[in-house]
């Protein structure tokens, strides 16, 4: 049985020192608007995701070069591999249909059920047609409280030279950039009108809900020391229909967040909200 009531969710997340999502047009720099608030785009929200869910061991179709556990150098690959995927007979229109293939994707990856994808289907005469999953999940871009102070610091690197590795090569300057100090917010809706379709269920639902408090866990790199990112607060709106009590844009006013990651929450009668420490 799919999604029964509508969630909506908050993620209050701190930084320190790190550098929470860099722009490659932008030297990499930490993402920022125009207003200069620190940004972090929904689709690295979704990567570390799908990142947690991996490491609990949740089957994923789109993973990280870092996470690959199949071996599949791409997702076309990975979605006709007979042992890891769904075999290239599920992408040929002779041998089954578009719902069918979608049926079987949602099924068996559960970040395709959850946030949806786009899948290549091979038509009459070779025409190609697309099958288009829409997920139940939405996430935004996280936003920082204030505006944040950039810090940038040049480096240096040096690589072994060639031939046995023993002379040192030319050294290479760079930059290396990272965000101060700074909270950020970030909110998210499931759907049950659009579970229905994807088969996405209550304990999907809580297996993102277990995994949003340690979202950083097993993140760390050189622009994200080990505990320069922490998940501070999770707030669980759990509606008591599919249609929801009260809109997503009404649910998420009620959260009000200050620089220091301190936050108060407006009361919505008849809809409490559950509010988890990060990990």
């Amino acid at each position: 049985m799919s999604l029964e009531n509508k969630i909506d969710f908050a993620l209050i997340f701190s930084v320190k020192n790190a550098n929470p999502n860099g722009d490659p047009l932008n030297g990499n720099r930490p993402r920022t608007d125009y207003d200069g608030f620190g940004e972090v785009s929904d689709v690295c929200i979704k990567r570390k995701i799908r990142d947690r869910l991996q490491d609990a061991g949740e089957p994923i179709f789109v993973q990280s070069d870092e996470k690959k556990t199949d071996g599949m150098p791409s997702l076309k690959r990975r979605a006709e591999s007979s042992e890891h995927g769904l075999g290239k007979e599920a992408f040929n229109v002779k041998k089954t249909t578009p719902v069918e293939t979608a049926r079987l994707a949602n099924e068996k990856w559960m970040d395709v059920r959850s946030f949806g994808q786009l899948f290549a289907f091979k038509g009459e005469n070779k025409e190609g047609v697309s099958i288009p999953i829409r997920g139940p999940v939405s996430i935004q871009s996280a936003f920082s409280v204030e505006p944040v102070s950039i810090t940038s610091t040049q480096i240096t690197k040096s690589v072994s030279g060639e031939g046995d590795g023993t002379k040192k090569g030319s050294d290479t300057m760079g930059m290396k950039h990272r965000v101060d100090k700074a909270v950020y917010v970030t909110f998210g809706a499931m759907s049950p009108q659009l579970a229905v379709r994807t088969g996405f269920d209550d304990a999907d639902a809580d297996k993102i809900k277990t995994i949003l408090p340690k979202l950083f866990e097993g993140d760390s790199s050189s622009a994200r020391p080990e505990g320069s990112m922490v998940v501070e607060k999770v707030i669980w709106w759990k509606h008591n229909c599919k249609s929801g009590q009260y809109s997503s844009a009404k649910v998420h006013r009620t959260l009000s967040v200050k620089a220091d990651g301190a936050y108060t929450l407006d009361n919505l009668e008849g809809l409490q909200p559950e509010e988890i420490d990060g990990f």
